[in-house]
């Protein structure tokens, strides 16, 4: 997934009404505000003083000029904050045949409604002589210890709610798959923050229980583009 126009890098003032971030551009010492497209609690990415990277805009229709889209790590790593680019970031990938446990499947649909409560999947897949695949992504940038990735970082009741519709789909025959895209690339593992959401580490539990399938891949992080990369292991205990 390429960035539409080039980013140029800023330093953070600070992050508030989760959706707003004012930074100082680099470029000419400008104080602008940005649009932060992250509703979580993003520990350890939205420090003042960090250096971050925006995209810029001429869109009429857009109040805010900038899109606040990565943070630079320590040795020269990155993070993405936005978390609309795992979807299309999975959706490039799975019509590319990219994800290998999902590659034989030659229809994929986004944005379908599904379920009793007629929720929208993230992508449908279907194939001839295959049950459908159901695949929800999550978005995951947080670490706290060593290598390790986890999600989510703050309480999501919306995301254990997708791990009940997904055991349903399993109920009925189909397949579901979760997967968490770690978007950052100091990680070479994951595991659920029990901590932080009790609820969402249960329903995690139960979904795996139920059969749905976890699937975790890491990313490469550059100015100009975020792709998927390697396949990481799930760690759900």
């Amino acid at each position: 997934m390429r960035f539409q126009t080039p980013l140029v890098p800023a330093r953070l003032i600070r992050r508030y009404k989760r959706f707003l971030s004012d930074a100082v551009l680099e470029q000419d010492g400008r104080e602008i505000t940005a649009h932060a497209p992250n509703p979580g609690a993003m520990m350890g990415l939205a420090e003042p003083g960090m250096r971050i990277w925006l995209e810029p805009n001429d869109d009429p229709r857009k109040k805010l000029k900038f899109g606040w889209r990565l943070v630079e790590l320590e040795g020269g790593h990155m993070a993405g904050i936005d978390t609309g680019v795992p979807n299309r970031v999975v959706g490039e990938a799975l019509r590319a045949g990219q994800i290998a446990p999902l590659a034989s499947y030659g229809n994929v649909r986004a944005e379908v409604k599904y379920g009793a409560e007629r929720s929208r999947i993230d992508f449908l897949l279907t194939g001839e002589g295959q049950p459908d695949a159901y695949v929800e992504v999550k978005n995951v940038h947080l670490r706290r210890d060593g290598d390790w990735a986890e999600f989510p970082d703050c309480v999501t009741e919306r995301g254990a709610k997708h791990l009940r519709e997904l055991s349903a789909m399993v109920a009925q025959g189909h397949r579901a798959v979760l997967v968490y895209l770690v978007q950052r690339t100091d990680c070479a593992r994951m595991r659920i923050a029990a901590d932080l959401d009790p609820g969402y580490d249960a329903a995690v539990r139960a979904a795996l229980e139920a059969g749905v399938e976890m699937l975790c891949y890491d990313t490469h992080i550059t100015t100009e583009a975020v792709t998927l990369r390697d396949a990481l292991p799930f760690v759900s205990a």
